[in-house]
């Protein structure tokens, strides 16, 4: 049979293949990655990472025009807007003549009972979100008879760690409370509230007028408890801060306060010059004992050279509320610093500073959005910042300050000797536990690594809300009460609860008693 011409057979096409030549490799190809190449045809080069980024064109940013000038932003700085409208409510009012009544919410009321346990109270306080607690006798009333906030809470964790002590008055009470603990018993608030000194418990009926408020405020009060008219049932709290915020919100329909906004501090002459402020190497202990001898809120912590560089408040204590926490009362105040920062950095999620201080050119519109935007008290004055050397440490004495601008003092800073090392804090308290740390495994905190201590400066002033309603007071015509006999008076109720170092002749017997104090009154 013959074969297809036209199909090759296997040995030609064997035959064809080894005909064909065999292509030589040139050194070139074989050295691809040594040297440079001509592509193949049909091949597109392929750029390195280098040669892409030659010949980048500019950034647009670099060419583009600030969208605000210089000045527009000091303006803006000098007279921030408000949110939101004015409440249509009062537009065209005398806010003189607005009632009390109108600027609370029944709602917002949070109650305890006078046999409410200080632990049951302590875990409303911080989990509620509330600035205070209504005391009442029982569920069934609405009539409260005293009220629980954090400078109450304050003054419980000094006595329940060996650092406050009553006086010869309270000293009864002070041993039944420790025996209760002891026993493992409930501490009733009415048995706390009987040892310190009290807030002013001061009422208004809601139809009563905001002049009656700001007399009150401007002479150092901080809140008032608003009835209904006739009755003893609470339908609010107003506060200092709520006011201020209101006034500021609504200050286009008040021209007489908001005349005031632009006006520089310094202009005003407001504040206060008598400084308390405490060295940020301090044990944090030493900072609330200050605020409580002092009757203050709020507490500007300071470096050497007297800049700000942190700010504790009565509303940070609820950080010590769990017993794993006690050794923070060991710690610095700086390193507390940094402890609320960070602790507000997990529950809002992202990083913040310091800002509670202003300038004494700063306005007074600049001072009130700071206080209403941060919920502070007070806003420390402060001179352009001074130097801070890494290599000077914060424990060693503090330079002689210069002479800061008329009108601000050089501030006091006060600091209390530390008494003995309580001897139930080191066998009563569980290991601390994060984001708290025990104190040997701590590193220290310079003053200089805290954040926004470049934007800060040195302290020579502060203002504190009741400054702000006393001025807006005096200038409505008012004849409000000189903050600074209300501060003096707060002084002197402090003295009736004195410092662990100072009773000497009965510490010893009562040390055991102590020794079981905290625990019973205490998150776990």
């Amino acid at each position: 049979m013959d074969s297809d011409p036209s199909r090759p057979t296997s040995s030609s096409s064997r035959s064809s293949l080894e005909a064909r030549p065999t292509p030589q490799r040139t050194h070139s190809q074989t050295m691809r990655l040594g040297g440079h190449t001509s592509p193949a045809p049909g091949h597109a080069h392929r750029q390195s990472f280098t040669d892409t980024l030659r010949g980048m064109p500019p950034s647009p940013r670099s060419n583009r025009q600030p969208s605000m000038t210089q000045s527009q932003i000091q303006d803006l700085i000098n007279n921030p807007p408000t949110l939101g409208s004015p409440d249509p409510r009062f537009a065209g009012k005398d806010w003189q003549h607005i009632a009390v009544g109108d600027l609370v919410d029944e709602e917002e009321l949070r109650f305890v009972e006078l046999d409410t346990g200080i632990e049951d109270a302590t875990n409303l306080l911080t989990e509620s979100g509330a600035a205070v607690l209504l005391i009442r006798k029982a569920k069934t009333e609405k009539s409260a008879v005293a009220t629980f906030d954090y400078r109450d809470l304050t003054q419980y964790l000094l006595f329940a760690t060996g650092q406050l002590f009553p006086d010869e008055e309270h000293l009864v009470v002070f041993q039944n409370l420790a025996k209760k603990a002891q026993q493992g018993q409930k501490i009733p608030l009415r048995d706390a509230k009987s040892l310190g000194n009290k807030e002013p418990f001061l009422t208004l009926p809601h139809t009563a007028d905001l002049t009656a408020a700001v007399e009150t405020f401007g002479g150092g009060v901080h809140r008032i408890i608003i009835l209904k008219e006739g009755t003893n049932h609470a339908v609010g709290i107003l506060s200092q801060l709520r006011l201020v915020k209101f006034l500021w919100e609504n200050g286009r329909s008040f021209p007489i306060i908001d005349q005031l906004y632009p006006r520089q501090v310094n202009e005003l002459s407001i504040g206060s010059q008598q400084l308390i402020s405490v060295n940020g190497d301090k044990p944090l202990k030493e900072a609330l004992m200050i605020m409580n001898n002092e009757g203050v809120t709020s507490l500007a912590v300071v470096d050497n050279q007297y800049n700000v560089v942190g700010n504790i408040s009565n509303v940070d204590v609820k950080l010590l509320t769990k017993s794993s926490s006690a050794p923070l009362l060991e710690n610095t105040c700086i390193h507390f610093v940094s402890v609320i920062l960070s602790t507000r950095g997990m529950n809002d999620g992202k990083d913040s500073y310091p800002v509670f201080h202003i300038h004494p050119h700063s306005t007074l519109a600049h001072t009130v959005a700071k206080l209403v935007a941060t919920n502070a008290h007070r806003m420390w004055v402060v001179e352009t910042p001074s130097a801070s050397p890494g290599s000077t440490p914060i424990s060693s004495a503090p330079t002689t300050p210069g002479p800061g601008p008329a009108p601000y003092a050089a501030p006091i800073s006060i600091s209390h000797p530390p008494g003995p090392h309580p001897p139930h804090l080191s066998t009563s308290f569980p290991q601390a536990s994060p984001p708290f740390h025990a104190i040997s495994s701590t590193p220290s905190v310079s003053a200089s690594a805290l954040p926004g201590q470049h934007m800060s400066g040195r302290l020579s002033g502060v203002v504190s809300l009741t400054d702000i309603l006393n001025l807006f007071a005096r200038a409505s015509g008012l004849h409000p009460t000189d903050p600074e006999q209300a501060r003096r008076k707060r002084r002197g109720s402090s003295a009736s609860s004195r410092s662990a170092t100072g009773i000497g002749g009965w510490r010893g017997s009562e040390d055991s008693a102590r020794s079981g104090f905290m625990d019973p009154g205490l998150k776990r």
